[in-house]
């Protein structure tokens, strides 16, 4: 089963080409996400910013296994889709989640309140 499909893909690597080539150049990005993805039966939320262009399977964003401390990382998209939960249900996509402002935002919330909220 596969996470993350069309148009979302698309903007997730264009913000990794986008990621990569500011680094280049010494600057910082700060995209806002562009997929929520979550388990139904846990407390586990991942809020994806960009896809590696030279490693598609290595995600990057706000990370949050639902022990009080989410953190901005990588994750491999091949390990998302074994995940399972309480109750073995897969991780899904919220197909109505549509960012407001910047990963960093998101972040410096989820680390004040222990969880990401969107």
């Amino acid at each position: 089963m596969k996470l993350i499909t069309g148009n979302s893909t698309h903007r997730l690597l264009a913000n990794g080409y986008a990621a990569r080539e500011a680094g280049r150049a010494g600057l910082d990005v700060d995209p806002k996400p562009v997929v929520k993805l979550f388990t139904p039966d846990a407390y586990a939320t991942w809020l994806l910013t960009e896809i590696d262009p030279i490693d598609s399977d290595r995600a990057f964003g706000l990370c949050d296994l639902g022990h009080g401390f989410p953190e901005l990382g990588y994750v491999s998209l091949r390990e998302l889709e074994g995940v399972r939960g309480k109750l073995k249900l897969r991780v899904e996509c919220d197909l109505h989640f549509v960012a407001d402002k910047p990963i960093s935002a998101y972040a410096d919330v989820a680390r004040t309140r222990g969880l990401i909220v969107t």
